[in-house]
């Protein structure tokens, strides 16, 4: 097991990743406030993990409230979340019962929002299911719903206070969702870390086939980043927003198809080559350059163009994006690989020709 820390002074918390770390609830039982908590996850991951989580809390003397949500983007909105606090107030839970993530991105990101409303905040803990949950939502306290308008146009930052990253679950993570969470892994070798993605280059077989040692390597050095970020800007004030890059696109993607029918990581990798294409249209990577970033999510399976919406929908998408400052469209570009700024240095005109150029997939 590798433990990180997400140095937040007094709301500092723990990250521990490694094989095995889900049954060890002595990790977990320091962080409870109270002999209760309300563990909220899906009925997908409920019949595989749901009564194996809840068994040893509950002979420890734990209380354990189940809320099981549908499974999918597009239940992350405001019936779902009601649902939540349906349940918390149905089992009269208090301010000091925890809220227990247990699932994907959309259950982690559902729970936190919930956890920072129920009587004005609540703790709650992170048990990410998914590789992309492990790697990225699950920590930096980044929460909310989806509108049909934009996705997570509606949220709150709020930080867990602890996260449980067990690479054995990954065992029952379908491939497309394995190769989804790739995407996020890659980003951070491109936007600030280019000896891990040069590791990845190397590796990326390996976490393909779920080798348990790449995994952690490459969950921790995925952390690694993203604490390192989240503690220089917790509010997304600057280099936060790094973390953003292809998402610009892609949310607009997962908007525009309806969300569900491309998995965020999928929209990311598509988005992540429309930003690559506009870098280089600027001059500031060259063609060599795309093709490397191209090929490198071409072997993780990922979708290298976006679907066919049309540059005049993806832009209208495009301006409900948070990066979005005084009307004007900014996003996150590459100066070189492993060096990514946000920048408002694209025109209308240029975005439209590379959303043409990316945006041909089925």
């Amino acid at each position: 097991m590798e433990t990180l820390n997400v140095a937040l002074g007094e709301r500092a918390y723990p990250i521990h990743v490694g094989q095995g770390v889900f049954d060890r609830s002595a990790l977990l039982l320091p962080h409870l406030r109270q002999a209760k908590v309300a563990v909220v996850t899906n009925t997908t991951v409920a019949p595989l993990y749901l009564q194996r989580f809840a068994t040893p809390l509950r002979a420890a003397g734990i209380e354990v409230v189940e809320i099981i949500l549908p499974d999918g983007e597009q239940f992350k909105n405001w019936q779902t979340l009601n649902t939540i606090f349906d349940s918390l107030l149905e089992h009269r839970c208090e301010r000091s019962t925890t809220l227990i993530a247990l699932g994907g991105g959309v259950i982690g990101d559902m729970t936190g929002f919930a956890a920072a409303c129920y009587q004005r905040g609540a703790p709650f803990i992170q048990i990410p299911t998914t590789l992309l949950a492990q790697v990225d939502s699950s920590v930096g306290g980044k929460t909310a719903i989806n509108h049909p308008s934009g996705k997570n146009m509606i949220g709150a930052f709020y930080q867990p206070r602890l996260v449980l990253a067990d690479t054995d679950l990954l065992n029952t993570l379908p491939d497309r969702e394995l190769r989804a969470g790739l995407a996020e892994v890659i980003k951070y070798g491109l936007i600030r870390d280019l000896p891990f993605l040069e590791w990845l280059e190397t590796n990326l077989e390996r976490l393909l086939v779920l080798e348990p040692e790449a995994l952690e390597y490459a969950i921790c050095r995925s952390c690694e980043n993203k604490a390192e970020v989240v503690v220089a800007d917790e509010h997304e004030n600057g280099e936060r927003a790094l973390l953003n890059l292809g998402h610009t696109f892609g949310h607009a993607i997962e908007t525009g198809m309806g969300y569900g029918e491309w998995l965020h990581g999928e929209a990311v990798a598509a988005g992540t080559m429309m930003a690559a294409e506009l870098s280089c249209q600027l001059g500031w990577i060259s063609a060599v350059d795309v093709i490397r970033i191209e090929r490198l999510f071409e072997r993780a399976g990922l979708p290298v163009s976006g679907p066919a919406m049309g540059a005049d929908r993806y832009l209208e998408l495009m301006q409900h994006d948070k990066k979005v400052q005084d009307g004007k469209l900014r996003l996150v570009l590459f100066k070189q690989i492993g060096q990514a700024v946000v920048s408002d240095a694209a025109s209308q005109t240029g975005i439209a020709i590379v959303i043409a150029a990316r945006s041909s997939h089925a």
